[in-house]
């Protein structure tokens, strides 16, 4: 990968991690590689005009993909832009990425599962606390997520706050919509209300890792600017299916049962080890 893009990680910040379950990493990428993920990210959203997912999907699908008032005033979501974007692809499936996600998670191998651009809108509403692994086709504890800060993150254009320490405490089993409650997770986890959360502000560049389990949320939007973020999510090597369809093809889960390797180079390459 291009010297604009730093990707070391110290002893240090990967025992932080493991204790916390997310870690705010500094200057992941420098203003060259901001402007080209950038560029590559709004000619994928013209590519894909009103398609909530690059490629077939079952999200794509009019019946299952109705509008969300709520949601939608949240945040523009689109997903799977590396199928159609070789600047996303070039970081977010880079080897550099895939051996920092093995690090942190202590892994041998890890395949992309989605990665989604996230551009809350000017005066949005809140991003409910939430899980992300119970939402995802495999189960996991060591699913981890990159959010990457393409304008500086803060508290009043609506940063992420992490619950730190929930991933050692939370269940895929205990599945919580994000919904305009934005606070119902806590019903589910009572334990979690009297936890101070962590604030994930961040500068332009700078990213944040948080594990599958970990709960996370984000506040409004107070600003009249977007703050734009670049996200994705990551399995290890040799999951299975657990039956949700999440963001799968409909003819490829017409081709799965439960228990089955998710190992389709198509639609989760593997990006570490190397091949």
């Amino acid at each position: 990968m291009e010297a604009g893009v730093n990707t070391h990680l110290t002893e240090k910040q990967i025992k932080s991690y493991r204790k916390d379950g997310c870690l705010v990493y500094k200057n992941l990428l420098d203003e060259t590689e901001i402007e080209v993920l950038l560029s590559g990210i709004s000619t994928a959203l013209e590519e894909m005009g009103s398609n909530k997912v690059a490629g077939s999907s079952v999200l794509n699908n009019p019946k299952e993909n109705k509008p969300d008032a709520f949601y939608d005033s949240v945040f523009l979501q689109k997903l799977n832009l590396w199928k159609i974007s070789d600047a996303v692809k070039k970081i977010f499936l880079g080897p550099e990425i895939g051996e920092m996600i093995c690090k942190l998670e202590g892994i041998d191998g890890v395949r992309v599962w989605h990665d989604q651009t996230l551009q809350k809108r000017p005066w949005s509403n809140p991003t409910g606390w939430h899980l992300d692994n119970p939402f995802w086709s495999f189960y996991s504890m060591n699913a981890i997520s990159i959010w990457v800060a393409l304008d500086d993150a803060t508290v009043q254009n609506g940063c992420l706050y992490y619950i730190p320490g929930s991933h050692k405490q939370g269940s895929h089993e205990k599945h919580v919509e994000i919904s305009s409650n934005f606070g119902s997770l806590f019903k589910t986890y009572p334990e979690w209300a009297s936890v101070e959360p962590v604030s994930g502000e961040m500068k332009r560049g700078d990213c944040g890792f948080h594990n599958g389990l970990t709960a996370h949320g984000a506040g409004v939007n107070n600003t009249p600017y977007p703050r734009r973020a670049m996200t994705c999510g990551y399995m290890p090597d040799g999951s299975t299916f657990n039956g949700n369809k999440n963001i799968l093809p409909k003819d490829y889960i017409e081709r799965l049962k439960v228990g089955d390797l998710l190992n389709n180079e198509e639609q989760n390459p593997l990006i570490w080890p190397v091949k």
